[in-house]
């Protein structure tokens, strides 16, 4: 039998071989400045160039396969991205972000004394742990089994100052509302697998409104890491991208402090709607106050605490087909390649 002792070094082994999945922290606000996320069918291809962001690098982390199935497009639709051998469910970014995640909230129990999963110790046996990893593995297996059912993130709906810094026209001065490109793809990955439709999706200012107040209540609530908040504001995907990134900074024991998320500008790149979600990818430049302290004592570690830091992402936000302006969450995040 194990003890206490030995049951928490184990934890605590598990623990590092997830952080070694982890991207490195590179910048503190929400995303660590890292591509990830999902944008349905186009989530392997380039998001259209605006004046804000001419390009955005390709996703690092995500769960959509990069095999996505074909798609069957209307003029106004972007081209889906080629075909690339699939990583698998562990490989993927979603995989390693949902073990992390999993595994970074077992250390907040830890830092409170109740071990990995909580209460393993004294009267139970190395045994139960084993148990709780078969269940959590079964788990895993059956969300696998949704995601390549799906193929694509999940469509998953949470209701949610002015967009006056957005400029909602194309580089061409056009009504954009989506790219263009070519329309053929594989018969025989048609055949294999339920082509998808895209169609073109028109916004209006209040949908804007919504982009420019995520923007700052998911850096706000990803500061204060508050995951139910997170969770209403974003998608099943990206919420455990958060708890990841989150227990990382946990285990170096430090805390990212945001305030003053200002919009300095923003266009819109594409939006379209599929299988029963609607899709709108904007690039904006937004500036804020960003510091990492010290958890414990709150001393000062990296970032201006003077001058707010200015930062240029693409976020692509998700609602049900038709959903209202309150419906949009975010749902992917890429950095300007």
């Amino acid at each position: 039998m194990f003890g206490p002792r030995s049951m928490r070094n184990l934890s605590v082994l598990m623990l590092a071989g997830a952080l070694a999945l982890m991207p490195t922290l590179a910048e503190a606000r929400a995303g660590l400045g890292s591509s990830s996320g999902s944008r349905g069918s186009r989530t392997n291809a380039a998001p259209a160039p605006t004046t804000t962001a001419p390009s955005a690098a390709p996703m690092q982390r995500s769960a959509t396969p990069q095999n996505q199935p074909g798609v069957s497009q209307t003029p106004n639709a972007a081209p889906s991205a080629a075909p690339a051998a699939n990583p698998g469910f562990f490989g993927s970014g979603f995989g390693r972000g949902l073990i992390g995640g999993l595994l970074g909230a077992g250390l907040i129990g830890m830092l409170f004394g109740n071990g990995l999963f909580g209460g393993l110790g004294g009267i139970m046996s190395i045994l139960g742990l084993f148990i709780q990893i078969a269940l959590l593995v079964f788990l895993v297996r059956m969300a696998m089994a949704w995601y390549a059912r799906r193929q694509m993130a999940p469509a998953a709906a949470f209701n949610g100052p002015n967009s006056a810094s957005f400029d909602t026209s194309a580089p061409n001065g056009q009504s954009y509302s989506g790219g263009s490109g070519p329309t053929h793809s594989d018969r025989n990955a048609q055949a294999a697998a339920q082509p998808v439709t895209t169609q073109a999706l028109n916004l209006n200012k209040e949908d804007f409104d919504s982009f420019e107040r995520l923007l700052g209540e998911v850096q706000h609530a990803y500061a204060d890491e508050n995951i139910e908040k997170l969770r209403k504001l974003a998608s099943v995907e990206m919420v455990s991208y958060f708890a990841q990134d989150i227990a990382e900074m946990l285990q170096k024991n430090q805390a990212n402090r945001i305030t003053g998320v200002r919009l300095l500008q923003g266009d819109l790149s594409e939006a379209w709607s599929e299988a029963g979600t609607d899709y709108a990818t904007v690039a904006m430049r937004f500036s804020m106050m960003d510091v990492v302290v010290n958890r414990a004592t709150g001393q000062y570690i990296s970032g201006d605490t003077q001058t707010p830091s200015e930062a240029t992402e693409v976020w692509t936000f998700m609602r049900p087909a038709g959903g209202s302006s309150l419906d949009w969450k975010l749902a992917a995040i890429q950095q300007t390649a």
